[in-house]
C-alpha cells in the first residue's frame, strides 16, 4: 500500500490497523538534540484515546507509547524515531458479520474495489485508529515547533447546530469538557444535542478550529507547495474530514476585494496586517500573522440506525451495525488536526532553511 508517508524533509510514516497487534509511526527528518520523552508523546495520544467520556467510544485503550528508535538520553539522535502503541482491547468479532456486505459511510466498498481484499475488523487501515500514528508524530512537531515560538491551538468550534461564542473563550475549557470546546456553555448545549443523537441512534458532525501562532513570515512556496494546500492535504487526510478552510474560507466567494483584502501597516520596523482574511497566508506563503484553519468533520458512519446497504453477491440489505462507536469524531479528532497542521509547519520550518543564501551562509558560517 503507497501512500502512508506525509511531508518532505520532516516526514512521518504511519502503519498498522485497528485490531491488529500495535499501531505507530516512524518520524524522519527530526533535527538531532531535541529534548523528547515519551511523556511528551503521551500527553498528545491522552487526547485522543477511546472510552474517556460518555460521548466517546466505549472501546477502552491505554495508548501508551513506546520509543523504540531515534532517542538517546533524553535527545532525538537525528536518525528515525519510531514509536508504537499496541493495541490491548480488539473485539473483532463484533465485525466478523461486516466482512459480508459494505458499510454505508465506510471504505469497505472502495477497499474491496481497489484491492480485492480488506481487513474488516474495525476498518483496518481505514479506521480512526490509524491516527494514532499521526498524534505521535504530530507530538514530535509541536516539540520542535515549540523551540522557534511556534504554538498551536485546536478546539471544537461546533457540534451539529450548536457553536461556541468566542467571547466566551476559555484555553482551560477545551482539555476539561467532554466536547473539547473552549465554551463551557456551548459545551453543556452540545452535550445535550449528542444526548438527542443516541437515542434515536444517530450521530453528529462539527468543525474543529486550529489557530497557529508564532509562525515567521516566509514559510512555504508559492506553487505546488503552497503552505496553505499542504496544510489542507495534510488535514484533509484524516479520514473523516470532508472540508478545510483557511482564514474566511467559504465566506470570501461572497465578498468585493475591498472587503477581502488585508491592509498592511508598518509600526517600528514590523510589517502587519490591519485584519486576517487571509488567515495567516498570502501566494502560498506565510505572512506572520496567526494561522487559521478549520475541518468539517462529518458524522460517524457507524451507527445503530437500520441502513440499507448491498453484500459482496449484490443482493439488497438492511443492516444495524454493531460494535464500539463514538456518536461523534469531532472531540477526538482535535488533536489529530492539531497534530498534521504541525508536521506541516515543522516540514515547512526545515525546507525554508535552504531557501536563501543568506541563510545557508549563516549555518555554514561563511
Amino acid at each position: 500500500m503507497a501512500g502512508s508517508t506525509y511531508g518532505n524533509i520532516f516526514q512521518i510514516t504511519t502503519w498498522g490497523e485497528s485490531h491488529g497487534a500495535a499501531l505507530g509511526v516512524v518520524v524522519d527528518g527530526c533535527p538531532a538534540g531535541l529534548a523528547l520523552s515519551e511523556e511528551d508523546i503521551q500527553r498528545f495520544l491522552d487526547r485522543r484515546k477511546p472510552g474517556q467520556t460518555r460521548i466517546s467510544t466505549p472501546r477502552k485503550e491505554s495508548d501508551e507509547v513506546e520509543i523504540l528508535s531515534g532517542v538517546f538520553d533524553g535527545r532525538t539522535t537525528g536518525t528515525p524515531i519510531s514509536m508504537m502503541v499496541r493495541n490491548t482491547s480488539q473485539h473483532s468479532s463484533d465485525y466478523s458479520e461486516i466482512a459480508g456486505y459494505y458499510r454505508p459511510g465506510h471504505a469497505d466498498y472502495t477497499f474491496d474495489a481497489k484491492y480485492g481484499f480488506r481487513d474488516y475488523r474495525g476498518g483496518g487501515r481505514s479506521s480512526g485508529r490509524e491516527t494514532v500514528g499521526r498524534t505521535a508524530g504530530g507530538a514530535v512537531a509541536a516539540k520542535l515547533l515549540g523551540e522557534f515560538g511556534i504554538s498551536l491551538t485546536a478546539y471544537t468550534k461546533s457540534i451539529g447546530p450548536v457553536q461556541i461564542d468566542m467571547d466566551r473563550f476559555d484555553r482551560e475549557a477545551i482539555l476539561t469538557t467532554p466536547t473539547c470546546m473552549p465554551d463551557r456553555d456551548a459545551s453543556a448545549l452540545a452535550e445535550s444535542y449528542l444526548s438527542d443523537c443516541m437515542k434515536a441512534c444517530d450521530s453528529a458532525g462539527g468543525v474543529i478550529e486550529c489557530v497557529i501562532q508564532g509562525v515567521p513570515a516566509g514559510l512555504g512556496d508559492p506553487v505546488f507547495e503552497k503552505l496553505d494546500a499542504n496544510l489542507a492535504k495534510a488535514v484533509m487526510s484524516i479520514g473523516a474530514v470532508k472540508a478545510v478552510e483557511i482564514g474566511d474560507g467559504i465566506e470570501v466567494s461572497k465578498r468585493r476585494g475591498l472587503d477581502n483584502n488585508d491592509s498592511f501597516r508598518a509600526k517600528d520596523g514590523r510589517i502587519s496586517k490591519s485584519t486576517n482574511h487571509s488567515g495567516g497566508i498570502l501566494g502560498g506563503i506565510s505572512d506572520g500573522s496567526d494561522i487559521v484553519l478549520r475541518a468539517h468533520i462529518k458524522p460517524t458512519p457507524s451507527i445503530f440506525a437500520p441502513q440499507k446497504t448491498v453484500n459482496k453477491q449484490g443482493d439488497n440489505i438492511e443492516v444495524s451495525i454493531k460494535g464500539r462507536h463514538d456518536p461523534v469524531i469531532v472531540p477526538r479528532a482535535v488533536v489529530v488536526v492539531e497534530s498534521m497542521a504541525a508536521v506541516t509547519v515543522a516540514d515547512a520550518l526545515l525546507l525554508n532553511a535552504a531557501a536563501r543564501l543568506d541563510t545557508l551562509k549563516k549555518i555554514y558560517g561563511r
